[in-house]
C-alpha cells in the first residue's frame, strides 16, 4: 500500500488592519506560480526559521509590512498538490498592522488590495483560502483571540 505523504514547507500569513472602522485584509495578486490569482501572503520556511519566523520574513519581503502583533491563526491551510502527489499543510498566521503603513510589493506580486472580508472570500480562487478568511473573521476581527495564540 502506498501513502500520500503530508508537507509543511511553508506558511501562510493573513495581514489585517482596522482602517475607518472596518475590518480589512490584504490580498496580493501573483506574478510567478498561480499567476494572476489572489492570495494572501505565502512563502517556504528556510533552514533554521520556525514557521513564525518565516512569517515575519515573507511578510517583510513580499509586501515591506511590519506586524503591530503576530497571532498564531489556530488553523492550518491544507491542500493537495499533484504534481508532488503530497498534502501541503501551512500553519496560518494573523498580523495585525497599523492603518497608515504602507504596503511595497516585491517582484513576486503585480498588485494589492486590502479588502473586507466578503471581498476577499469572493476573490480567492482556492475553498481552503475562504475557510481561513472566515475562521480570521469570525477568531480574531469580531472576536478576542486568545493570548496563548499571539507571538509577538
Amino acid at each position: 500500500m502506498s501513502e500520500i505523504p503530508v508537507r509543511c514547507r511553508a506558511v501562510s500569513v493573513v495581514a489585517l488592519r482596522r482602517k475607518a472602522g472596518r475590518n480589512e485584509v490584504l490580498l496580493l495578486r501573483r506574478t510567478g506560480s498561480l499567476r494572476g490569482e489572489w492570495c494572501q501572503i505565502a512563502g517556504g520556511i528556510e533552514n533554521g526559521e520556525t514557521a513564525w519566523q518565516t512569517a515575519l520574513r515573507e511578510m517583510r519581503e513580499e509586501t515591506g509590512l511590519v506586524p503591530q502583533a503576530l497571532y498564531s491563526a489556530d488553523i492550518c491551510e491544507q491542500f493537495y498538490e499533484a504534481d508532488q502527489n503530497s498534502i501541503s499543510l501551512l500553519p496560518v498566521f494573523l498580523a495585525m498592522v497599523a492603518a497608515d503603513q504602507l504596503v511595497a510589493l516585491n517582484h513576486e506580486h503585480s498588485e494589492f488590495r486590502w479588502l473586507e472580508f466578503d471581498a476577499a472570500v469572493a476573490l480567492v480562487p482556492f475553498s481552503g483560502q475562504r475557510s481561513v478568511l472566515r475562521h480570521i473573521e469570525r477568531d480574531f476581527a469580531n472576536g478576542t483571540p486568545s493570548e496563548h495564540l499571539r507571538i509577538l
